[in-house]
């Protein structure tokens, strides 16, 4: 089994955050001109859109007329988060990376000033910036055009939507998080993956940097053999709530024997680890290892991103009992194993 190593040279593109003035459009908005946006902007947004690449806006402007014009040419919706204020940009796209919950090296920044590009260089080296020139050659060489169109990449400015209302909501609500998260509604559907998951699954693994137990990836190929494999389960895990749905946000790869259960993969979107779903799915896989009267160990390869998943297993009640090279062995003695929390409906199909 062929996998990639978690020190691919690029981490994938998550988000592009995109400058006004020169870059969208064409003009300069305050300066009074009939501002008109730049030729082929309408198709690559949507096309990265449709490959679950999310943007949004850092842009010295004023915000009124900005977000009217936006408006008016239709593209507002695509934007998520936008900063549009007289604030350095390296503070703009920090304030996106932080609203979205995704690390800034995944942020690619376009804009035609070189001095913005150096300035957001300079605070985040890791964001890689360009002017319109050279992002297509960058996502050509990031093939960020071969990325799946999946249900969930369609889906992933919806769902980012959906997240802004639930934070709407939870920063209304009075009382303690685990009430908040009672009025979810939350639904964990928990089963063996299935032909139609295949590139939802190597997405997930593509696409998961901070939550990915190994950091490895797996192609569909490679998924397709584990999914029909007599000693491996490969299991996904989707969730909805009253806001809307979630998608296919786990994903776990077990090995099993007659005496232990090696789960060599665990991930899960940082979109739903805040609602606890990643022990949900941990926990699940530990009571199956109990009734099964055999041991469970897991795998774990320390990268730069990952700490919380190590920090998981460890709050799950998982030891370290070896390493071989990179790979981390923990155990679980598989008593004092929680439920399901009552503020998630748990189904397992």
């Amino acid at each position: 089994m062929t996998e990639m190593k978690s020190d691919q040279p690029e981490p994938p593109v998550k988000c592009v955050v995109w400058d006004l003035d020169g870059t969208l459009w064409e003009g300069v908005l305050l300066e009074g001109d009939e501002v008109t946006l730049s030729r082929g902007r309408e198709e690559l947004i949507k096309a990265l859109d449709s490959r679950g690449i999310l943007h949004s806006i850092a842009s010295k402007n004023e915000h009124d007329f900005a977000m009217a014009e936006l408006n008016r040419t239709g593209l507002w919706e695509y934007f998520l988060y936008p900063q549009i204020n007289w604030n350095a940009k390296s503070a703009s796209i920090k304030r996106i990376s932080e609203a979205l919950n995704i690390a800034t090296d995944s942020i690619v920044f376009i804009d035609d000033e070189e001095f913005e590009r150096d300035e957001v260089t300079s605070v985040s080296p890791d964001v890689r910036c360009c002017d319109i020139g050279g992002a297509d050659r960058l996502f050509n060489a990031l093939n960020v055009y071969s990325y799946p169109v999946t249900e969930e990449s369609r889906q992933r400015r919806q769902m980012y939507c959906d997240e802004q209302e639930r934070k709407l909501a939870e920063a209304g609500f009075e009382g303690p998080t685990e009430a908040f998260l009672a009025t979810l509604g939350m639904e964990l559907t928990i089963r063996n993956a299935r032909d139609e998951d295949l590139e939802r699954a190597e997405e997930l693994t593509v696409r998961t940097n901070q939550l990915n137990s190994t950091g490895l990836t797996y192609s569909y190929d490679e998924l397709a053999v584990l999914r029909t494999s007599p000693r491996h389960d490969l299991l996904i895990a989707e969730l909805r709530d009253r806001y809307g749905d979630y998608g296919k946000t786990g994903l776990a790869l077990i090995e099993r024997s007659k005496k232990v259960w090696h789960l060599k993969l665990l991930l899960m979107s940082c979109r739903v680890m805040s609602k606890g779903i990643g022990s949900v799915l941990l926990n699940h896989i530990m009571h199956g290892a109990k009734d099964a009267g055999v041991r469970l160990q897991a795998a774990f390869i320390r990268n730069e991103r990952n700490r919380r998943m190590l920090v998981t297993y460890k709050f799950a009640g998982f030891k370290e009992i070896g390493t071989n090279g990179k790979i981390m062995t923990l155990e679980h003695d598989l008593t004092g194993v929680l439920q399901t929390p009552e503020h998630v409906r748990l189904k397992i199909l």
